[in-house]
């Protein structure tokens, strides 16, 4: 069976650099169909809608995906970031939180991928709690494994993401050692940097997104299981650089979210930087209704004080 799956994979491989250098061809599957890990047989049925703010929503996702965004070869500078949508791991909040971001980061001669990660499912998946982490993990090895053919500085490859897209961002970032996903290349599964934004932290009873931790744990999940997806447990000293955004006023995640993460990081001199909305509440993307202060211009002047913007190659 494991000599089925690795030629499945370099198959798979030499067809999507094909696709990739003949056609402009931006959304690609993350495995061969045959060959997606923690599967099984399903009837579920995805589905994309807007609801009724107008707003993209994905649910139901069996097939993972990443959708490429190229800036203008003018301001391309080689660094690359994937985004995770939010969605309490039951939907994604594929728009204001996926696409209108990727866009954004074009203006600065970002490459942004916004990943399509399937959702917690005991229907589909083997063990539900691992699913997402390995549709990151293999979004980081994807981009890194093919970084020359979008002309990226593969050590300039970060990962985004809102609310429980926060929380996979996080879980990437800082379980990037133990891999849940085939890597006969020892491809780094490390992002070289990470951007939070208000985003689930702790699975704790006291400050949990409780919705979140049902839809990845159950309802009663294993206490060591709740330690390990606590992510302000989970940091080193090799965590990479975070930038983390929320408002004080955020009753959906709470802020403590944020803050434990970022004394978890400053005790372990891991680089980091935060922006707090007085008011804004959750979801609201790129744009707090409460503020004039756009939170993206902030994220900018990080990344380019890390060299990863305006950078020369």
């Amino acid at each position: 069976m494991k000599a089925i799956q690795s030629k499945a994979f370099i198959l798979f491989f030499l067809m999507t650099t094909l696709s990739l250098s003949l056609c402009a061809q931006d959304v690609f599957d993350l495995y061969p169909a045959d060959s997606i890990p923690n599967s099984r047989p399903g009837t579920l049925v995805e589905k994309t809608e807007n609801n009724g703010s107008g707003r993209l929503i994905i649910s139901g996702v069996s097939k993972p995906t990443l959708t490429v965004y190229l800036p203008d070869a003018s301001k391309a500078n080689g660094t690359a970031v994937i985004i995770c949508p939010g969605g309490g791991y039951r939907v994604l909040a594929a728009g204001h939180e996926g696409a209108e971001v990727a866009k954004k980061f074009n203006e600065w001669g970002v490459t942004a991928f916004v990943l399509k990660y399937r959702l917690p499912s005991d229907e589909i998946m083997e063990n539900k709690t691992i699913g997402p982490l390995q549709d990151a993990q293999r979004a980081i090895q994807f981009v890194r494994e093919k970084a020359k053919l979008w002309q990226l500085n593969p050590k300039q490859i970060g990962i985004m993401g809102f609310s429980a897209g926060g929380h996979l961002a996080g879980s990437a970032t800082v379980h990037f050692d133990q891999a849940y996903i085939s890597n006969p290349l020892k491809t780094s599964l490390r992002p070289d940097f990470s951007i939070l934004v208000y985003p689930v932290i702790s699975f704790g009873d006291e400050f949990a997104h409780k919705g979140s931790r049902e839809a990845l744990l159950g309802k009663e999940p294993d206490p060591a299981q709740v330690k390990y997806f606590s992510l302000e447990n989970q940091v080193t000293k090799k965590t990479p650089p975070v930038f983390l955004v929320h408002a004080k006023d955020d009753r959906t995640v709470k802020l403590d979210n944020s803050l434990k993460l970022m004394e978890a990081l400053e005790k372990a001199k891991v680089k980091h930087d935060m922006y707090t909305y007085e008011k804004g509440g959750h979801g609201f993307g790129m744009n707090n209704p409460t503020s004039d202060v756009e939170w993206m211009k902030f994220v900018y002047q990080w990344m380019f004080d890390q060299d990863l913007i305006l950078k020369k190659r």
